[in-house]
């Protein structure tokens, strides 16, 4: 072994094989095949949001563009590793300080996703090699245990109280709670969610949910109801979206800041730990789980079989049915499901 580390035996033996062959060590090098200039920050940003999907637009858009402000006249090859780690000292620097924040770890932990996803793409584009990808190289932060938790009933009856009894519009602000508390579902499903998608005579809602899922969730005949009511009311066309304003404009994503800034405002413990639409999910799920079970609540989540949450490889084999799903839905409402067998 030479000082240089290489294996001399197998460099002479290379050489040898090249030498019958015909071929030079600069003849490889000659025909080696030239990749093109990588392109700037802020010339392929823009190439990667015009592709990327409204989620990812929504979670990393903002830092794809941070990192223009940083790089961008630099070319994607020229950022090293350290580039990127001091470009995350910066973003924990100016991260938004909340009561539930925890030293900027989520800003750092979508840094590292957005630079992640940015250049997985630039390696398939072909304009670097999967080698030279600067941002593989980085550590993501790990992510911490969750702060929620399910949420008492008392705790839950008050919240249900000032969402019914108080604001501009508690018919719609007690139809979200109730939807989410019935399905579990993420606002992004809530949100998704069209006329079309509801089968009145089986009580289910099709949801449209993060990562491109798609399920069928039972609801109980009242929410039913007051879904059908709600779209006829509002002029929810059939393929548009259902949840919407008295004007007939569909609700967004603050919708749900201003009612939980509301329900803060009256239950300060709800503000104090920064209550949200999330708990109801973890309060529907848990209660689920004790009665029903962890293959019941999994499949009530509507988690993706084989993802990187399930227990063991058992999880792949214990699936629950639609009727499960149902027979908890109507234990926990009260009300008879169609999909459910009689019961006395």
């Amino acid at each position: 072994m030479s000082g240089s580390g290489l294996d001399e035996a197998a460099v002479e033996a290379a050489r040898l094989l090249l030498s019958r062959m015909g071929i030079s060590p600069h003849d490889l090098v000659a025909s080696a095949p030239v990749r093109p200039l990588a392109p700037t920050f802020a010339e392929y940003v823009p190439v990667v949001l015009a592709a990327a999907t409204p989620g990812s637009k929504k979670a990393y858009g903002t830092y794809w563009n941070r990192a223009v402000e940083r790089w961008g006249t630099r070319r994607l090859d020229e950022v090293t590793p350290s580039d990127i780690e001091h470009f995350i000292v910066a973003i924990k620097a100016n991260a938004v300080q909340r009561r539930n924040g925890r030293g900027g770890r989520s800003a750092a932990e979508h840094v590292v996703a957005a630079l992640r996803c940015l250049y997985r793409r630039a390696v398939a584009d072909g304009l670097i090699a999967e080698s030279d990808n600067p941002a593989a190289k980085v550590a993501k932060p790990r992510r911490l245990s969750s702060t929620r938790r399910a949420v008492p009933d008392a705790r839950l009856a008050e919240i249900n109280d000032v969402v019914a009894t108080t604001g501009d519009d508690p018919a719609l602000d007690s139809l979200l709670i109730r939807l989410h508390t019935e399905t579990a579902c993420r606002r992004g499903g809530a949100l998704a969610l069209r006329p079309i998608d509801l089968d009145q005579d089986q009580c289910l809602v099709l949801l449209h949910e993060k990562g491109g899922s798609v399920r069928w969730q039972p609801v109980s005949p009242t929410l039913m109801g007051y879904l059908h009511q709600h779209a006829a009311e509002r002029g929810a066309p059939p393929a548009g979206q259902l949840l919407r304003y008295r004007g007939g404009q569909p609700i967004t994503y603050r919708r749900y800041d201003h009612l939980w800034v509301r329900v803060g405002q009256q239950l300060p413990w709800a503000a104090s730990q920064q209550i949200s639409t999330h708990w109801l999910r973890h309060t529907t799920l848990t209660w689920v789980e004790r009665n029903f079970g962890y293959a019941v609540a999994r499949a009530y989540a509507g988690h993706a079989e084989g993802g990187g949450s399930d227990v063991g490889a058992t999880a792949g084999y214990v699936k629950a049915s639609l009727q499960e799903i149902a027979e908890a839905l109507a234990t926990l409402t009260g009300e008879l499901h169609p999909l459910c067998p009689a019961r006395e």
